[in-house]
């Protein structure tokens, strides 16, 4: 087998199709697949040097497979990085990162406004092992600096947010992150590389879940972590003696989601753009959050670090008596005929779902209400059909609410 050399200096929509690309003896023009757990060697001297790192090759599909290595080269490209090593999921690379770098009396300042299980690693997992957070708002830069301690070994912030699309100031954390001698984890889960590339912004880590945009139409999980070499070499320890691997299948379908990524990118910020634009004028619609408003809060922050302003709103709704609550939510989520009620994103199809009683069911109410996640919001990942179509679905909601 061999990698291609490629020019230097290739564009966001070369690399994503032909980085890291691997040609075997059969010469095949699509990336190999190969699902096997384990891996042969010409004798008991190369096996030895496999096993102890000594020669470069495949081991164990736990930590070492030839499809999972050109998702993980392509992925790191995309970034920017020097390397990446993929998971099984998002939440296993986040977990793997925080397990693999942290150490007990380690403090983490996060910003509240993030997927909700996120928090639960923080609350009832990182404390357990002596690891304490501090959550503070995502635009605030004060409370970010208020809240570092001298034992502060990363900031961690997800841009733009889920489900509020609030946007951190990449590079104003990174300088502050790096001030005090920590560093700068982002996850651009809703960006991908194709509109947002932290590391060159000076993030130090970008972390993924494949599961989404990357893969663009909800068929596998999966996750990835995006960095240095060195550091990225503790991470991989960790995949290795942990074993929260990313199947060779999932990867060889993520490399198939990369292919079209800038492209898809484009059009999903650009659909969920204009049904923003449409929404903030509806009856029924008490607020539309979405960063490509001009009365966003970081409006201006969003168009200077981002390319595109990404594919997920949300919207707070109101029926035609003045109810702002979930029963609002529900009927308005109810009434969808082409929108998909699910809880997951990153899809060709528009989803929909309900945040308090979903992604952030399990975090404290009285978080939730610091993090704005309110009874009356709801989420919307926008996808590919039809924008008129997509109107229709949303104004059958508005109907249910009482609106005409």
């Amino acid at each position: 087998m061999s990698e291609r050399q490629l020019p230097a200096d290739l564009d966001i929509e070369s690399l994503a199709i032909r980085a890291g690309e691997l040609r075997t003896e059969q010469m095949t023009h699509s990336e190999p697949l190969f699902l096997t757990s384990s891996f042969v060697y010409e004798n008991a001297a190369q096996a030895a040097a496999r096993f102890a790192g000594e020669e470069p090759g495949n081991v164990y599909s736990r930590f070492t497979n030839p499809t999972v290595r050109i998702f993980e080269q392509r992925l790191a490209a995309l970034e920017g990085g020097e390397r990446c090593v993929a998971f099984a999921s998002g939440m296993a690379a986040i977990t793997a990162t925080f397990f693999a770098l942290l150490k007990p009396g380690d403090h983490v300042v996060s910003s509240r406004s993030l997927f909700g299980t996120t928090n639960v690693i923080f609350d009832r997992y990182l404390k357990k092992f002596g690891v304490l957070s501090t959550l503070v708002d995502l635009a605030d830069l004060d409370a970010w600096r208020a809240a570092i301690r001298p034992e502060t070994r990363f900031l961690y912030l997800e841009t733009p947010s889920n489900p509020l699309a609030e946007v951190g100031d990449i590079a104003a954390l990174a300088a502050l992150a790096h001030e005090h001698g920590a560093e700068l984890i982002v996850d651009n889960c809703l960006c991908t590389p194709a509109l947002q590339r932290p590391l060159a912004l000076g993030a130090d880590y970008v972390i993924h879940s494949a599961t989404k945009y990357l893969d663009g139409q909800g068929r596998c999980l999966g996750g990835a972590v995006v960095g240095r070499d060195q550091p990225l070499e503790e991470i991989f320890a960790f995949l290795r003696s942990t074993g929260a691997t990313l199947s060779p299948f999932n990867a060889w379908v993520f490399l198939k989601g990369l292919e079209t990524l800038p492209l898809r990118m484009k059009a999903h910020s650009d659909n969920a753009l204009a049904l923003a634009q449409w929404a903030a004028a509806q009856a029924g619609v008490a607020r539309v959050h979405y960063a490509g408003l001009d009365d966003h809060p970081q409006h201006a922050l969003a168009a200077a670090q981002q390319s595109g302003y990404g594919p997920v709103l949300s919207l707070e709704l109101v029926d035609a008596d003045g109810n702002a609550d979930r029963q609002a939510a529900w009927r308005f989520i109810d009434a969808m005929q082409l929108l998909s009620i699910t809880a997951n994103l990153g899809d060709v199809k528009t989803t929909i779902t309900h945040p308090a009683s979903t992604t952030h069911g399990r975090v404290a109410a009285e978080e939730k209400q610091r993090a704005g996640i309110t009874e009356n919001l709801v989420r919307i990942a926008v996808g590919l059909e039809s924008l008129a179509d997509l109107k229709a679905d949303l104004q059958r909601g508005l109907q249910a609410l009482g609106h005409r």
